[in-house]
């Protein structure tokens, strides 16, 4: 067959996380199943796609490994219409980790931190917002990329289904637009969501080429214009007024009003203010202004150090009591308790220089003793 007559994007049926957001700070993403109304949008979805096949249409189904989409993937063969279908012997059904949701960071922390974390993004940009400890959009657009390629790649098979139908999430499935048609970060930002099983029909036409046959809702209200996308970086560029790119001299910066505009809120640096005062100090002194701040790096959370209620031996990088026996060099009774306190671990840190300046020392010594023996012997 070759390319497929149809390529259908479907967004997963509704799930408890669109039901109830905060199920995600207990239960991982990909684990999230369809509610009783979901399993329901799941059936009439098959049936919908049992309509738009011919009698000699071949299907295959590519889902995203979420539960959720496997819970949709599986209502729509449950489909009585499908099912009675031609091909429905025959269907063919994969899954593709490319295709899954936009990873969010893990367990979610609470409702109140995940809103002002989506006015950060409103702020920076859908895009190129990284949700921390997860991805961004154009993260997703990589692994899509990727993905697209391979598909192209199927699509060259002379036995390929007739229809294509993809299982996924709503931001991947215009990720999957946007690689498709070129859109602009512009226009990904300004598409609204699709709803839950909405069809995205994309038609093969005369010229091999897949016409979008669903319209997109927008934002703005607008439909994609390719035209203006192209225009935009003619040589000349059109309709360019220069004396707007100028970048302007900035001769003070007033800042008033500008808490009011705000509301309060701040985006990047430190969120509670910042109390750091290491500019321009040397690096050890530097390490110890931050210490001595009360801030550590890594280790428990809590501060809690980590080899108590431990079964397993100490490292040798935390035996530093007998390190000290050998060097000579006296150990204070909290760093030989492997203290996580900010005192503790600088006092550590000082005697870990004083050792490998003595072994500086050494060496020297070691070096001079040799110069001396080889001059003796000649």
């Amino acid at each position: 067959m070759g390319k497929p007559r149809l390529i259908i994007l479907i967004r997963h049926a509704e799930s408890t996380g669109n039901e109830n957001r905060s199920v995600h700070q207990s239960i991982p993403d990909h684990r999230v199943p369809l509610t009783t109304l979901g399993h329901e949008q799941a059936l009439q979805a098959g049936s919908r796609l049992a309509a738009l096949l011919q009698p000699t249409d071949t299907l295959q189904i590519i889902t995203s490994p979420y539960q959720r989409t496997r819970e949709t993937t599986l209502g729509i063969l449950s489909s009585p219409e499908l099912a009675t279908h031609p091909c429905a012997s025959t269907i063919k059904v994969y899954e593709e980790p490319r295709l899954r949701e936009q990873d969010f960071g893990n367990f979610q922390p609470c409702q109140a931190e995940m809103t002002r974390m989506w006015h950060e993004r409103a702020a920076y940009g859908h895009f190129f917002y990284r949700i921390p400890n997860g991805e961004s959009a154009a993260d997703a657009y990589d692994r899509c990329a990727g993905f697209n390629e391979s598909l192209w790649r199927q699509f060259a098979s002379p036995n390929f289904p007739s229809v294509c139908v993809l299982v996924t999430h709503g931001l991947m499935t215009r990720i999957f637009l946007m690689k498709w048609y070129h859109y602009s970060v512009e226009h990904f930002e300004d598409l609204k969501n699709v709803g839950h099983t909405e069809m995205i029909i994309m038609e093969r036409n005369e010229r091999g080429k897949y016409d979008l046959k669903t319209p997109l809702r927008t934002w703005s209200g607008k439909s994609y214009d390719r035209q203006r996308e192209l225009a935009r970086y003619r040589c000349p560029p059109v309709d360019t007024d220069w004396s707007k790119l100028k970048s302007p001299t900035i001769t003070s910066l007033d800042t008033s009003g500008l808490e009011q505009i705000l509301n309060g809120r701040k985006w990047g640096g430190c969120v509670n203010g910042c109390s750091h005062s290491a500019e321009g100090l040397a690096p050890r002194d530097k390490t110890k202004g931050i210490m001595q701040a009360g801030r550590d790096f890594g280790g428990s959370r809590s501060g809690a150090p980590s080899m108590v209620g431990s079964d397993s031996e100490p490292d040798d990088d935390f035996d530093d009591e007998n390190q000290a026996e050998d060097d000579g060099l006296e150990t204070p009774a909290n760093v030989a308790k492997n203290s996580c306190e900010p005192s503790a671990v600088m006092e550590r840190l000082i005697l870990e220089e004083k050792r490998e300046a003595q072994k500086a020392k050494q060496a020297a010594s070691l070096q001079v003793s040799v110069v001396d023996t080889t001059d003796k012997q000649a």
